[in-house]
């Protein structure tokens, strides 16, 4: 275990603080054969989460198999702090995946996050793996005009410091905020995003998440 899920706001922040040092930047190792995508959702009231994972073929983005998991939520909503309320039935989820997957994507962020420990990262140290934020909205950071064609990006700055992409997924459709969460290099995840992004403005694991997680929150 990475840590105890039980703590307090004040305990989780000093946690994110002290967590963000561990994030690896680096390469990928070894050949990505599946990509996983992650998402979740509340139910009415916010007293469960439930979360699902997607393990996709890394050439066809071809549905391989499905975890999913529904647990109490347990820790309050503070903004920044979503990971404490998320991650831990993110986690389970994936863990019901087989194989395990090579690189996953999360719906949220990476480094882009004012503590530099978003989702992506939280989940990617939990499980000591390479993983992607993909996030729909800027949480924080700065970032010039995005170039409206299919596969333009630009930097999203924080203080100064590179903490993400903005990339344009489809021509003329809101960009997405790309961030490292562990183990992979930005270059790869924009990348990889561009990859899977199979003409749709979300790339194909994250896309399917959603619309599984939609699906048990229906049932």
């Amino acid at each position: 275990m990475l840590h105890s899920w039980d703590i307090s706001p004040k305990e989780a922040i000093a946690l994110q603080r002290r967590l963000a040092g561990l994030v690896r930047v680096e390469c990928v190792a070894g050949p990505v054969r599946t990509v996983g995508g992650v998402d979740c959702a509340f139910s009415a009231g916010g007293r469960e989460i439930i979360a699902a994972a997607v393990l996709c073929d890394a050439e066809t983005m071809e549905v391989m198999c499905r975890g999913e998991t529904r647990r109490s939520c347990t820790f309050p909503y503070v903004p920044g702090l979503l990971s404490f309320r998320e991650a831990p039935a993110i986690i389970e989820a994936v863990g019901r995946l087989s194989p395990r997957p090579d690189l996953l994507m999360c719906d949220g962020q990476g480094m882009a996050h004012p503590r530099g420990i978003g989702l992506a990262c939280h989940v990617g140290l939990w499980l000591d793996m390479p993983v992607i934020g993909v996030a729909k909205s800027r949480l924080c950071g700065q970032h010039g005009q995005v170039p409206a064609a299919r596969g333009g990006w630009t930097e999203l700055t924080l203080d100064g410091r590179l903490v993400g992409a903005v990339v344009r997924t489809r021509d003329n459709v809101r960009p997405l905020f790309i961030s490292v969460g562990n183990r992979v290099t930005l270059e790869e995840a924009v990348a990889w995003t561009l990859r899977a992004a199979r003409g749709f403005r979300l790339p194909q694991p994250t896309r399917l998440a959603d619309m599984l997680v939609s699906q048990l929150k229906r049932n």
